[in-house]
């Protein structure tokens, strides 16, 4: 039955596609690259190609009509099946085409050796061809793939709801509102995890080049979003692994949760080898279970693990429950806010203990921003740095 209804849909696809190409109906096309991972052998790219919606940039005084159009938006895209790309890297090109629901995937080898002075790598995306009224050559969007360097001291793998931005994915009510009503601007993050999150990137070699990677459950619809909500609260930049989201029961939000963050944090595991990891999550959903899977799966690769309390009880006893079954092996910190995990970063040499001070700073600095704005905050700086995508924050 699963596979009828999925080729229903795909027909249904095909035939809209035919119908807005014949009537003139496409909006413009546009190149959307996620930011990715590789190594010094290969780096994966992944992207969609997709009519140009018109989502408007994020401002602090958006209304709610501003932002629920634009999440409309997001979710009512035209992609471009059978779409002809065209990658440059390091003066060699390879050609992609893109699948039924207008994602492409690539896996490049280097030509020459990386050279690993900045944890991200550039490439260039053409579109070259595609079957649509709209098509016009010239559509280009770079990429950036992230390559840990050598002397990079672990890694950190993060949720994201609930973990580093308030979402409240236990109540699908309050999901909702924060969901469509606000944007990358007005999101809540929790206090202190910006600076937290840095001192992880910097380490204990100083160099700052400890890499994030993202993993949530959260629709690619919804990359654009994150990618801005990072950038604007000075988060370190990193991969963000989403989902597809569609038809099918395993697409929709919180189907099939474990095995897809298991999937994408078993894929990182098993692409560095010879990196160690602290994996950070919350209470509210699965988190704890998964990860409890992956120490289980990868003896020896996680150094740490630290989930937030989301405030209920039974989720608390679950992670409290793992985190007894695990004793003596690894730690699994249930933590109350990001200065309580900061102070056991630094008593276990991962961070500096002068960022504890910076990370208790930051708390109360957001805790001050969002005093009496259940759904809003004051907007961040952005400096000029924030807009790069160098390892440096």
């Amino acid at each position: 039955m699963g596979k009828v209804i999925e080729n229903a849909d795909d027909q249904f696809d095909f035939f809209m596609q035919r119908i807005r190409n014949r009537f003139g109906l496409y909006k413009p096309l546009q190149i959307v690259s996620y930011r990715s991972y590789g190594t010094v052998n290969r780096l994966y790219l992944k992207g969609r190609v997709i009519s140009n919606q018109g989502i408007t940039s994020a401002a602090d005084n958006d209304t709610l009509l501003k932002n629920l159009v634009n999440m409309y938006r997001r979710f009512e895209t035209d992609e471009v099946r059978n779409a002809q790309l065209r990658i440059t890297f390091q003066d060699q090109e390879h050609t992609v085409l893109t699948d039924k629901e207008g994602y492409f995937t690539i896996n490049l080898e280097p030509k020459t050796p990386l050279q690993l002075d900045d944890i991200w790598h550039e490439m260039e995306v053409e579109l070259i061809k595609a079957d649509i009224s709209s098509f016009e050559p010239g559509i280009k969007s770079e990429a950036h793939v992230l390559v840990p360097p050598p002397d990079a001291e672990y890694g950190i793998i993060s949720d994201i709801d609930d973990t580093i931005v308030l979402s409240s994915a236990t109540d699908i009510i309050k999901m909702s509102q924060h969901t469509f009503m606000n944007n990358a601007r007005t999101r809540l993050p929790f206090a202190g995890v910006s600076a937290f999150y840095r001192s992880l990137q910097l380490g204990r070699n100083g160099k700052r080049n400890n890499p994030f990677f993202y993993v949530s459950s959260s629709p690619w619809n919804m990359y654009d979003l994150l990618h801005d909500f990072l950038d604007i609260n000075d988060i370190p930049a990193g991969p963000l692994l989403l989902r597809d989201f569609g038809l099918m029961q395993n697409k929709f939000f919180g189907a099939d949760h474990m095995s897809h963050k298991f999937k994408e944090i078993q894929n990182i595991l098993l692409t560095y080898p010879h990196l160690n990891f602290v994996l950070i999550g919350d209470s509210g959903q699965q988190d704890a279970p998964i990860y409890h899977e992956v120490i289980k799966q990868f003896p020896g690769r996680i150094i740490c693990v630290y989930i937030r309390d989301v405030e209920l009880e039974d989720r608390a006893k679950i992670v409290n429950t793992i985190s007894e079954e695990l004793k003596g092996t690894v730690e699994m910190l249930l933590v109350k806010d990001t200065a309580a995990a900061a102070k056991h970063a630094a008593d276990s040499g991962l961070i500096f203990y002068e960022e504890i001070k910076k990370v208790e700073e930051q708390k109360e600095i957001d805790k001050s921003d969002t005093a009496g704005t259940p759904t809003q905050q004051a907007p961040a700086p952005i400096s000029k740095d924030t807009k790069k995508l160098s390892s440096e924050s």
